[in-house]
């Protein structure tokens, strides 16, 4: 991918309906990713079909999203190869086989194991979507585009739990593996007649070369304080989730599932500022975006751990998003600013880095309320924040002193 992203691009005429495109996209990187989030507001509907503790079905969430973190790194040469739209395709068609299976799982191992194949196949949307926005569109359509699909993936989070929610307390939970099965099978049959051909490269898919290629973006040590900022979004993201789930449907609290399901739905006002990263950054600059974004979420956080009053609770959740919705896309702008010409890769391993912190939001939360209870599991989300702004600070600061030096 990294050859592709870096070559010169012509302009292309291959589908002058780039609108309808975007629309697919957007809806493809919204089903996909809403696999990664489905097994958060069920974890108790698991727990009790499997005989397993909330600890154990956490592992439904982290078994999808540490293969669907791996599969990053092999999808690009994949998508090289035989194209992206075949990738795509590809994926869909595996998850609509893979999906139902999982609500047949006799065992939770199963479950777990089904789940892995799942992120795998999940895998293969996200790498093969950006490339071939890169490739397929006008310059002047990219930015735009890519920015919508990411909204997508982020709005994912929040539909993700909504809709295992809503359909696991009305059919059961092997129904929103079901359903899901379905969906994706319409949605390859759609892809199939809407997403225009691209041109396969057919050349290896030189996945011996991925060490080669990630060491050279480890040698760029700017982005180490980036890798830090990133392991801690999701770890948060999914692990707020989780904790307020928890925590409102005990008492004093004792909301039913239908009010968390509301509650929830809240979470998309705070989505809506991602399409706005880009001309805030454009505005006020990378850095200052990243430390207003990561200062919200931390807010957001606090103010969970510290005020017990539904209202609030249900405004601070909505700040805590709108932080972790300006923070991703701008995280993906410096990082592609500081890597230069290894922006490729060091994309790709931001993906990785990303999805890694959200296979260990879930035990990192059900640890964190084991060991202290459900409100001070938002302080523990908060320090594992809190560190992700340090990290943010310090690259601000040396490069600010970098850029003062330079002009002296």
């Amino acid at each position: 991918m990294e050859q592709t992203l870096l070559a010169p691009q012509l302009e292309p005429a291959v589908h002058p309906r780039y609108g309808t495109v975007s629309a697919l996209l957007v809806w493809c990187g919204l089903a996909v990713v809403s696999s990664l989030y489905v097994s958060v507001s069920i974890g108790g509907l698991l727990a009790t079909q499997y005989g397993i503790t909330l600890t154990e079905s956490a592992w439904a969430s982290s078994g999808f999203s540490l293969f669907y973190a791996l599969g990053f790194l092999a999808c690009g040469p994949l998508s090289e190869r035989y194209g992206r739209r075949t990738v795509i395709l590809s994926g869909l068609l595996l998850l609509a086989v893979i999906s139902p299976l999982i609500g047949l799982a006799p065992t939770f191992t199963v479950l777990v194991a089904l789940r892995a194949l799942q992120g795998a196949a999940a895998s293969t949307f996200a790498p093969s979507a950006l490339a071939y926005i890169m490739e397929s569109y006008p310059a002047s359509k990219k930015v735009t585009a890519i920015g919508l699909v990411s909204t997508g993936f982020l709005t994912a989070g929040i539909v993700g739990q909504l809709f295992s929610s809503y359909i696991g307390e009305l059919l059961g939970w092997p129904y929103v593996f079901h359903i899901l099965g379905a969906v994706y099978l319409i949605t390859a049959a759609i892809t199939l007649r809407w997403l225009p051909r691209d041109q396969a490269k057919g050349s290896p898919l030189a996945l011996a070369q991925l060490p080669r290629r990630l060491a050279g973006v480890f040698l760029l040590r700017p982005l180490y304080a980036c890798y830090g900022v990133t392991v801690t979004l999701l770890f948060a993201f999914v692990g707020m989730y989780l904790v307020l789930g928890h925590y409102l449907s005990a008492p004093p609290f004792g909301l039913t599932s239908q009010q968390l399901l509301l509650l929830r739905a809240a979470g998309i006002v705070g989505m809506a500022a991602s399409p706005f990263a880009g001309a805030l950054v454009a505005r006020r600059g990378a850095y200052w975006v990243l430390l207003s974004g990561l200062g919200l979420a931390l807010a957001g956080l606090l103010g969970l751990a510290l005020i017990p009053n539904l209202v609030f609770l249900t405004v601070f959740s909505i700040v805590f998003v709108t932080g972790i919705a300006l923070s991703v896309p701008t995280l993906i702008s410096l990082i592609g600013q500081l890597a230069g010409t290894a922006r490729a890769s060091a994309v790709s391993l931001y993906t990785f880095i990303l999805f890694v912190g959200a296979t260990l939001g879930p035990i990192g939360a059900v640890f964190l309320m084991n060991l202290w209870g459900d409100r001070p599991a938002f302080l523990g989300l908060a320090a594992a924040l809190a560190l992700g702004l340090l990290a943010a600070l310090w690259l601000w600061r040396v490069q600010r002193a970098q850029t003062v030096s330079g002009t002296n």
